[in-house]
């Protein structure tokens, strides 16, 4: 049997129709950039996220940068997050002339260690960029109140947590802003790169709006910051918007597929994802397990037809590109073991239940 980690063509055959519809209609409108999508688009996906206000921008990645940007993170500061995350996190932190200072993870969530934060806070630290991994939701209770008691501001990258909560609350609606990124693997994806910066922050908001447009506020021409080319499209906000009424629903058939996993891996020597007892909603952007023979288990894996992937295999401290931040190798242990560790199984909504049943059963073999 054939079990993909990423099957993004039954996505489609799912909403030809509509898909087909909503991007012709734009092509037919002539009006490409930001328009009715793109501003309903951030409307809804503000709302979902129970925030004020939504700034689309071209990648997640962009959000990162611009929303850093919008809250005036410069030379000089310094922005605490972790090394067990894609890199995107830190190049915003250093295109934005900031230095990454870096905490490392619980070993059971993934997420940054909050009783390792208030170590890591200098006079010169700014803000803190929790990354919600996986898409479980950071414990934020703690950073939040360990921010809010040196005034740090909070940033969430919450790229792979859109739809999630915990105790009630939406990731994306616990910092000054929060950023999403659209990339087509994710549960909410486009036909390319898209992100968003979310926030209850109206300056922010004005500031972001700015700069996703070369810093032009509101007058053409009269730039009030040097800004950026971000905007999303009218194609990709359509897209979007499409798949953002599936999106519950396919986050609910990721769950179902995270219980076959549990019960069958149950016994088993790998470690199942940990979701703590906080987490009201958990979409399952990855189900991770920890293994110690790793890289044997992801072998036999695709001997027998099952997508898998290493969500890290290298930790940020010990890429070459950030060895002038001082880090050595063996600073953050649960970092480093992590990424000799983890394994993603196939979680995508578009796998059957007897897809899913196998790829657990090959792992138990194991």
């Amino acid at each position: 049997m054939n079990v993909p980690l990423v099957d993004l063509v039954s996505q489609y055959q799912e909403l030809k129709e509509d898909l087909d519809s909503a991007v012709l209609e734009v092509l037919s409108s002539g009006r490409y950039t930001p328009a009715n999508e793109v501003h309903s688009l951030e409307q809804e996906i503000a709302a979902m996220c129970s925030v004020e206000y939504g700034i689309a921008c071209n990648s997640g990645t962009d959000a990162l940068k611009i929303g850093l940007q919008a809250m005036d993170i410069g030379p000089g500061d310094e922005v605490i997050t972790t090394p067990f995350t894609f890199v995107a996190t830190i190049e915003a932190i250093i295109q934005n002339g900031a230095k990454p200072v870096f905490v490392d993870i619980d070993p059971q969530s993934f997420n940054m260690n909050p009783y390792l934060l208030e170590a890591a806070i200098t006079d010169k630290t700014r803000a803190i960029i929790p990354i919600h991994i996986f898409g479980q939701i950071a414990e934020m209770e703690k950073i939040m109140a360990i921010a809010n008691s040196h005034n740090i501001l909070v940033l969430e990258d919450a790229a792979q947590a859109i739809g999630s909560t915990r105790n009630g609350l939406s990731s994306g609606a616990w910092g000054i802003a929060a950023t999403l990124s659209f990339f087509p693997t994710k549960n909410l994806g486009a036909a390319g790169d898209a992100g968003m910066v979310i926030t209850n922050d109206k300056q922010v908001f004005e500031k972001c709006m700015s700069l996703r447009v070369h810093g032009m506020a509101k007058t053409p021409y009269l730039y009030e910051d040097i800004g950026h080319t971000s905007r999303m499209d009218e194609v990709q906000g359509a897209i979007l918007r499409v798949k953002l009424r599936k999106l519950r629903t396919w986050n609910d058939k990721r769950r179902q597929h995270a219980a076959i996993y549990d019960a069958i891996l149950d016994d088993s020597d790998a470690q199942k994802p940990y979701v703590d007892a906080e987490t009201s909603y958990h979409p399952y952007h990855q189900y991770t397990i920890r293994h110690p023979k790793r890289d044997d288990l992801m072998a036999h894996l695709k001997d027998k037809g099952v997508g898998c992937a290493i969500y890290y295999p290298v930790p940020l401290h010990t890429q070459p590109p950030y060895a002038y931040l001082g880090y050595n190798e063996g600073d953050f242990e649960e970092t480093e073991s992590a990424c000799e560790e983890v394994l993603s199984l196939p979680i995508q909504a578009h796998l059957t239940s007897e897809q899913v049943e196998y790829a657990a059963k090959c792992v138990a073999e194991f």
